[in-house]
């Protein structure tokens, strides 16, 4: 949620700003805007809705000119989105600008303090506390007033600060929210996300919570929160910018959809080595593990639920699935004999993080699955293993859902191996299918030219329900979050069995029902379900392989996918139900890649 971008070096900074900002759209916001110093002057735009606004405002950056400064876009938190809230924010004496993703806790003290000494704010946001304090707390010494204010600070921040005394130096400071530093030549930037600045640089800095960066164009100097000056190690990043582009396809959302074989084969092939899966950074002793405990939200946390049969199938060890904006408030039962794994493509993800933290301090263990290298959850968790996904963009997820179910699998298939709780046979046998998996993933992609007609036919429904069983019912979860999350279309998900129990009220005459029959030892059952959602009218289209004709027979449409072991299926399943949320969004017109009031990387409670 909101991203940063921030530039010092010889250039004129607010075009590179724009692109910068441009890269971080996916992030969900609903203003933006950019300060840079020109004379010793810092020049502030700001617009509501999109940053071609921006863009058009200032010409480009065209009529912003200067070397040095920051940019925002904003989803709205406290204060409601409008000009005067939009960031960047500027002290009362026009010195200092600074931009913010996270929350001020204490924001209500520390303005009712600043407003009794004298203090004027134009805003309703929490940021506007921090340029305050900056002014307040400056005596001519930038670094000082910026160290000071951060001590005054509660609450998650990620901040950028430039200063018009001083028109070469940028400070940054984390705390509990991303921030990342671009070493150029001749120029530096700072990035909530590397990809506002993969275009400019591939090396960059992470910060650690409680640094502080100071940025020049020829320098970049790292803090710790008492002012001491600490190394830092500069890191390469090895995809480049055509990773985070659309390469021809209309959205990114249908561009990473398209990329999952690819994806999963970046997953599972480095991972298994003459037949045997190798997790060589999982150092984990699974004798003193006696349940397991999964936590994410949204996708993440589908991804769990869908994991969870595998996991406890194959390991015979309880799995648990809590969502983690419910287990962060929680007196949960965890000890030193729980292992507790986080979903997160971001690493970012607020409240993860925090259930993460109540666990770890109650004993357990933490696996991270992440795709974001150096992201918070990567570097709190005791055992890392990264999806390997790539860049994933448009604001639904896709790529990144897959290859978290796929890491799960390989951690299945591991552990088993390790408690002896699966045969040798059986094990080559999965770890073939599992291999098979990519190829298996582009076939879906392949045999379903009909889904855009379908979409036709499907999209002016006002509710659907998404049914299952088992892992069917996982992949109905996440199918029908897909639909609603980018076509604004009502969907609900279902277990089938529990249709009787209430739910069949809703359905009448054309309701649509997607009905998943990929697992073949509920599928009979399915069935049964089909039937009964057919004698109340409803037009069933069907998710199920091309050997069930009985399905055939009973649905009003077919969506195909390969035959894959119901352990391993889900990620094969999900493709199609990805591509039919993304057809009827665009039969609706809908902003796919950016879905209103939603952000990738949720960074706030």
């Amino acid at each position: 949620m909101c991203g940063i971008v921030g530039y010092t070096g010889v250039q004129n900074g607010a075009p590179i700003l724009l692109e910068g900002l441009k890269k971080l759209e996916y992030r969900g916001y609903d203003s933006a805007g950019i300060a840079v110093i020109q004379d010793r002057t810092i020049h502030i735009q700001k617009v509501t809705g999109r940053i071609a606004n921006l863009c058009e405002k200032t010409q480009d950056g065209l009529l912003t000119p200067g070397c040095t400064g920051i940019g925002h876009t904003r989803w709205a938190t406290h204060g409601a989105p409008t000009d005067t809230n939009a960031h960047p924010h500027a002290s009362n004496d026009g010195r200092f600008a600074v931009v913010h993703n996270g929350i001020i806790e204490n924001y209500v003290e520390l303005r009712r303090e600043l407003t009794e000494k004298g203090y004027h704010f134009e805003s309703e946001t929490d940021t506007e506390v921090i340029v305050h304090l900056v002014e307040h707390y400056y005596h001519g010494d930038f670094q000082k007033a910026v160290m000071k204010t951060a001590n005054r600070l509660q609450g998650s921040y990620a901040l950028g600060i430039i200063c018009a005394d001083e028109p070469g130096r940028v400070f940054v400071v984390r705390e509990a929210s991303p921030l990342i530093l671009g070493v150029g030549i001749g120029e530096n930037f700072f990035a909530s996300d590397v990809t506002a600045m993969v275009a400019y640089t591939r090396n960059v800095i992470y910060l650690e919570d409680g640094e502080f960066a100071e940025l020049t164009a020829n320098a970049i100097r790292v803090f710790d929160c008492a002012g001491r000056e600490i190394p830092k190690q500069i890191n390469r990043i090895t995809w480049d910018i055509q990773a985070a582009e659309k390469g021809g396809y209309d959205h990114f959302m249908l561009k990473e959809i398209m990329e999952q074989p690819r994806a999963a084969k970046a997953t599972i092939t480095p991972r298994i080595q003459s037949g045997q899966i190798q997790l060589d950074d999982l150092d984990l002793d699974f004798g003193n593990v006696r349940r397991i405990l999964i936590t994410a939200c949204g996708s993440a946390y589908y991804a769990g639920c869908a994991g969870k049969y595998t996991i406890e199938k194959l390991c015979r060890i309880p799995v648990q699935m809590e969502l983690a904006s419910e287990l962060r408030y929680a007196d949960p039962l965890v000890d030193e004999h729980t292992l507790l794994i986080v979903l997160s493509q971001s690493g970012e993800t607020a409240d993860t993080i925090a259930a993460m933290k109540e666990c770890r301090r109650r004993g357990a263990k933490v696996l991270a699955i992440v795709n974001v290298v150096g992201s918070t959850i990567a570097k709190l968790a005791d055992y890392v293993l990264y999806t390997w996904a790539g860049p994933e963009i448009a604001v639904a997820t896709t790529k990144g859902y897959t290859t978290q179910l796929l890491v799960l699998y390989l951690f299945a298939l591991y552990t088993a191996k390790k408690l002896n709780t699966i045969e040798e046979t059986e094990y080559c046998r999965l770890v073939s299918c599992l291999k098979a998996l990519p190829k298996q993933m582009q076939q879906v992609l392949d045999m379903n030219p009909a889904i855009p007609r379908l979409a036709k036919k499907y999209h002016q429904a006002y509710s659907m329900f998404f049914i299952g069983r088992n892992t069917d019912y996982a992949v109905a979860l996440e199918g029908a979050l897909k639909m609603k999350e980018i076509s604004y279309i009502h969907a609900e998900s279902y277990a089938a069995g529990e249709l009787k129990h209430g739910t069949i009220a809703l359905i009448h005459e054309m309701q649509p029902v997607i009905a998943l029959c990929c697992n073949e030892s509920v599928t009979e059952k399915t069935m049964s379900n089909i039937i009964e959602v057919k004698t109340r009218g409803a037009e069933v289209l069907a998710v199920a392989h091309r050997e069930n004709q009985k399905i055939v027979s009973l649905a009003d449409d077919m969506i195909y996918v390969p035959k894959v072991d119901p352990l391993l299926c889900a990620c094969v399943e999900i493709i199609p139900l990805q591509m039919l949320a993304y057809h009827v969004a665009k039969e609706n017109g809908c902003d796919i890649d950016k879905p209103m009031n939603l952000a990738k990387s949720v960074t706030v409670e």
